[in-house]
């Protein structure tokens, strides 16, 4: 088999991919221009004659303690007294309602409204420097870097204010060397719910006492960390903002005159705990404001804001605590901390709400002017008419100012019009498209999809002797991007390698596109012979084929958020109307039941039927029994997905939610028990498969992982679910070692897994060669047989045909009871070969079942019911399409070769979508499965790469099975291969039993050539799939629903396509290992004597 060229194409049609994606992701998800300007004291000035210091007038508030409460939704901070049974997270923090209530003055509490996403570094960069971030901004959650626009932090900084902060140590990241002193804690843990808040408790209240502070952030975590590990509707939660209750009565009480409370949440959380999304219920946070002294001009009235935006609250703290609002800051002053114009006599630092407002304009207007020197992506129109209102609204308030007049009422309107202008029009042009790269990267995609179809119709030709592979290509590719570099090195000074890297793969794809047109219109057969002019690569009797109808169906859906939305259930519609089409379309072929009695074949003058009529009913049966298999896991299948937040009467499969969770012990032991079952049926199934074709039998590493690596796997896992399921409380005196379990259990797993994995690839073949011992000791005494088929030819030519004349004499050895012929001696080695016929097949099952209970040791443990039906689904389609193969070869209609049809390839690709959301994921960022970082790391990491690594698995885990089984679509045909079915064997072979695989090493061109064209297949639908979210991303990049649904689901579609395509290479790569093992094995089986 020529294994080097195969994986050779693939990896360099895989790099095309990826450098299409990252062009057009590159150009779609920019982040927005940075202005790295600072705001100075002298910058703010107040209208008069003398310029004015504005950092050394005396502000209103000398201190400012923050208390970030993190998800703090604003249903949390509501109190209804009426509510005599209320929700674990209703009516826990009655400290705020009493103090609105008693003393309205001092106090309010508003709906704090934060801009998506709602994740806590993007949060907290909006709520520091006032700027609104960007889509491509929740890739940096976990891994925040410093902020380099002028913020709060640095304006503190800059004045002296003597910044103290504890909690969330996402702050020392984003403002390294920024504080007076630092108590951060690790935060990434979402199942740890005290350290944090503990550790703040610990210094909170001495640090108050002291005088060693000016503004003290704390940031608590419990009530975030609570929602994810348990959903808002639990008891822990209950406790977590009754003890949050606790602390704000504990900080009111130690509260000085001069200093100002702010308790906030950063974000909110939907009713499973997550966050991330734009729903209202994951922005809408809560804030609450307090004083001892009086804050506010009197009780709450009609002109207050019903929602309080996240920015507004920059340039209020900054003038209320005397400096500078931050140079990019786009909020708006929170007015009814202000008095009214007129009424600030005799109150010291005070600035009127309508000086306020002028301060805030005038701070926007500078920033939206040097923002629009630098960039050029608002609207010169929108431009123009905001400077027109500002120069008209400037003049009015200065002349007012200079004659000592009262400004008109309608001016303090006028400006807050102003900056709600500015902040929407920043909204709506902030995400700055790179058209060029867009346009290239979808140029690139497009020519990857036809460069990877024709590569598969032109696999055969390519795999031949002297084929030159993607040599030309690459070294195209490799010129291309050199005179890219030299030319931008020569036009700009330096190099950009998107663009070295777009030359590459455009120039290589044409290349081959190209030279794939010279060979002509239709690909040469395994005869040599041309293919029928109608059958030309892109001509639509090829293309517009229900098989490849389907595919292009979905992709054309994907331009649709109704069906982004709904498509779990629509690709799970799609994979049984393709399955259905199966057994249709054989039977309209009249392939499905057996031929009709003729009376000319009956007579002699037409030949016989290949098979006997119970053969193809057997067969029928067959496919009939595992499409009722398939439909009912597509059904049960249903039961397990996650609900988005625009499908309002959506109930989220309670098999999402962590045993832990549940706190019915009956139900929770019932999940515990079906979850048990299904993994042990998953193990079962395996071992009994392999058990059936003899590959059990060896004593190589591989079987050895199936008797015991897999096993003790699947039991690690069990004892691990059932660790983790157990309350914290339950049984406080083994405290040390559950802890201890959660941590060496899953590790444990971790390792078993590596161990097995790499067993598999170390020593992959399967097969148990036993020698009679009678022959063996007739035969001992006689010279080696001769196996020499013929003379005059090459070594390797006489290697391949004598494989399967071993493997004939291995199976006659088997079913004769003696040696043939009475006393005389056969000259046939006397064998039993156990495992030969699924010699590529047993080891690449057993790696997908292995790889699978890992992939499952990352999901919660009602997701094993899910992962049982995953395997039943593989194995019902890989039986349909062998009784479909079998069904055309008995009727005399099999084409010969081991092509794969599009059919399976489609149908195989569909159920990788259709169980990645069967697996409980979706393509948003809120149902990201982010407890699966801290499987076997309960105490969190010290990095983000491993973590990280966890999530990408757990999210695109079926993607992962998929693509590492594809290449059993190749074989399954041949292990269930029936008994004459196949027309290329050679006539006048009767009684010949089938040889399963071992047909492939017949024709190591073919075998090649079919693995090439499968795998260049099931890569075609997956990048047909990302051309088609790309195409839908930048078409519709200024709809309504491009952040909230299409960029997530070309993210996802991309991601889902790396994943992929690595794990294809993967499979592929094992089956050539196994490739390479069974050409050694059996050169050791040929004596060197008789060659």
């Amino acid at each position: 088999m020529k294994g080097l060229p195969v994986l050779s194409l693939l990896l360099w049609m895989c790099a095309v991919y990826f450098v299409g994606i990252y062009l057009f992701v590159g150009g779609f998800l920019l982040v927005r221009l940075e202005v790295n300007r600072t705001s100075t004291c002298g910058d703010v000035l107040q209208p008069g004659e003398e310029p004015v210091d504005f950092c050394r007038v005396q502000p209103r508030f000398r201190r400012a303690v923050l208390l970030i409460i993190d998800a703090l939704k604003i249903d949390f901070a509501w109190f209804d007294p009426n509510n005599t049974a209320p929700r674990p997270y209703e009516n826990k923090l009655p400290v705020l309602e009493e103090t609105v209530s008693s003393r309205p003055s001092h106090s309010r509490l508003y709906p704090f409204r934060a801009d998506p996403p709602t994740t806590t570094m993007q949060r907290i960069k909006g709520f520091t420097t006032g700027s609104l971030p960007t889509f491509v901004d929740v890739g940096n959650n976990f891994a925040s870097s410093a902020i380099l626009e002028d913020n709060l932090i640095h304006q503190f900084g800059q004045v002296g204010k003597r910044v103290v902060f504890m909690g969330d140590d996402t702050w020392e990241n984003l403002f390294p060397k920024k504080f007076h002193r630092s108590l951060p804690f690790p935060s990434f843990n979402v199942k740890d719910l005290h350290t944090v808040d503990n550790g703040i408790l610990q210094h909170l209240y001495t640090t108050m006492v002291g005088d060693d502070w000016d503004v003290l952030v704390a940031h608590f975590l419990g009530v975030d960390h609570c929602g994810h590990r348990f959903g808002p509707d639990h008891p822990a939660m209950a406790d977590k903002l009754t003890q949050m209750d606790g602390v704000i009565r504990s900080v009111i009480d130690r509260l000085q005159n001069d200093t100002l409370l702010v308790v906030m949440g950063d974000h909110g959380m939907t009713d499973t705990g997550d966050h991330g999304g734009e729903s209202q219920k994951e922005t809408d946070a809560a804030i609450f404001l307090y004083s001892p002294s009086p804050l506010f001009p009197g009780p709450p009235s009609q002109s207050e804001p019903d929602v309080v935006p996240q920015t507004d609250l920059v340039p209020t703290l900054a003038l209320l605590l005397g400096v500078p609002i931050p140079y990019s800051s786009v909020g708006q002053v929170l007015l009814p901390l202000f008095p009214p114009h007129g009424q600030t006599e005799g109150a010291v630092g005070r600035l009127s709400q309508l000086e306020a407002l002028w301060i805030n304009a005038k701070q926007v207007n500078r920033f939206l002017e040097t923002y629009s020197g630098m960039a050029k992506d608002i609207p010169p129109e929108s431009l123009s008419q905001l400077k027109r209102q500002f120069s008209r609204l400037s003049s009015e308030y200065l002349s007012s100012v200079r004659e000592g007049r009262s400004p008109s009422p309608q001016l303090a309107a006028s400006l807050q019009a102003y900056l709600t202008s500015v902040r929407d029009t920043c909204r709506a042009t902030w995400a700055r498209f790179n058209p060029l790269k867009m346009a290239v990267g979808l140029a690139i995609l497009a020519f990857a999809c036809l460069t990877c179809f024709i590569l598969s119709e032109l696999s055969l030709v390519l795999i031949r002797e002297n084929a030159p592979g993607p040599k030309a290509p690459v070294v195209a590719a490799l010129a291309a991007g050199a005179c890219a570099a030299a030319c931008q090195l020569l036009a700009q000074g330096y190099v950009e390698a998107a663009w070295c890297l777009a030359a590459a793969a455009l120039s290589s794809e044409l290349l081959f596109l190209w030279r794939a047109h010279r060979r002509g219109t239709a690909p040469a057969d395994k005869n040599g012979a041309k293919a029928p002019k109608c059958t030309t690569w892109l001509s639509p009797c090829r293309l517009l084929i229900p098989p490849l109808l389907v595919p292009l169906l979905r992709c054309a859906s994907l331009l649709s958020d109704s069906y982004v939305i709904a498509e779990g259930r629509a690709v799970t519609f799609l994979v049984f109307s393709l399955a259905l089409y199966i057994p249709i379309h054989l039977n309209w072929d009249g392939l499905l039941l057996p031929p009709s009695h003729d009376p000319l074949k009956a007579a002699g003058f037409l030949p016989p039927p290949a098979s006997s009529p119970s053969t193809v009913r057997k067969e029928s049966s067959i496919l009939l029994a595992c499409l009722a298999l398939l439909v009912g896991s597509l059904y049960l299948s249903l039961s397990f997905h996650a609900c988005r937040e625009e499908q309002g009467s959506c109930q989220p499969s309670p098999f999402l939610s962590p045993l832990s969770r549940l706190q019915d012990s009956q139900l929770k032991n019932l999940h515990y028990v079906l979850s048990v079952f299904s993994l042990g049926s998953w193990t079962y199934l395996l071992r009994r498969c392999l058990r059936h074709y003899g590959n059990l039998n060896s004593s190589g590493g591989t079987a050895f992982t199936a008797h015991w690596i897999l096993p003790l796997l699947s039991v690690c896992l069990a004892l691990h679910w059932a660790v983790s399921a157990t309350p914290e409380d339950s049984f406080r005196n083994l405290a040390e070692l559950i802890s201890l379990a959660q941590l060496a259990l899953p590790r444990a797993a971790f390792c078993l897994l590596g161990l097995g994995l790499f067993l598999i690839w170390l020593d992959p073949l399967t097969v148990f060669v036993k020698t009679r011992g009678a022959a063996s000791a007739r035969a001992s005494s006689l010279p080696p047989p001769s196996y020499r088929a013929s003379t005059g030819i090459s070594p390797q030519a006489e290697l391949h045909h004598l494989i399967p004349q071993i493997y004939q004499r291995m199976r006659r050895s088997m079913d004769d009871g003696e040696l043939s012929g009475g006393g005389e001696v056969d000259s046939s080695p006397a064998v039993k070969a156990y495992g030969l016929g699924t010699i590529y097949s047993a080891p690449l099952l057993l790696f997908c079942g292995l790889l699978g209970i890992g992939l499952l040791l990352l999901h919660p443990e009602g997701m094993a019911l899910s992962f049982l039906l995953l395997l039943l689904e593989m194995g019902a389609l890989l039986h349909i399409h062998a009784s479909s193969t079998n069904l055309s070869s008995l009727h005399g209609t099999y084409s010969g070769g081991f092509n794969v049809p599009w059919t399976p390839v489609v149908l195989w690709s569909l159920a990788a979508t259709q169980f990645f959301h069967a697996t409980g994921h979706l393509p948003t960022f809120p149902s990201i499965q982010w407890g699966a970082a801290f499987v076997g790391f309960p105490d969190g990491h010290t990095g983000t790469l491993l973590p990280a690594s966890l999530v990408t698995l757990n999210t695109f885990a079926s993607h992962i099975l998929f693509a590492v089984g594809c290449p059993l679509l190749l074989f399954w045909p041949l292990v269930c291969e029936v008994r004459g079915s196949r027309g290329a064997r050679a006539c006048g072979e009767e009684g010949e039993d089938a040889v399963m695989e071992m047909r492939l090493r017949e024709n190591p061109q073919q075998f090649s050539s079919a693995l090439l064209q499968l795998s260049t297949r099931y890569l075609f639908i997956l990048g047909a799939q990302v051309f088609a979210s790309v195409c839908a991303a930048a078409i519709l990049r200024r709809h309504l629903m491009v952040w909230k649904v299409f960029a997530p689901k070309l993210m996802f579609e991309a991601s889902g396509f790396l994943v992929s395509s690595v794990s294809l290479l993967i499979g592929v790569t094992l089956v050539l290992r196994v490739d390479v093992a069974v050409g050694r094995w059996f050169k050791r089986l040929v004596p060197d004597a008789s060659r």
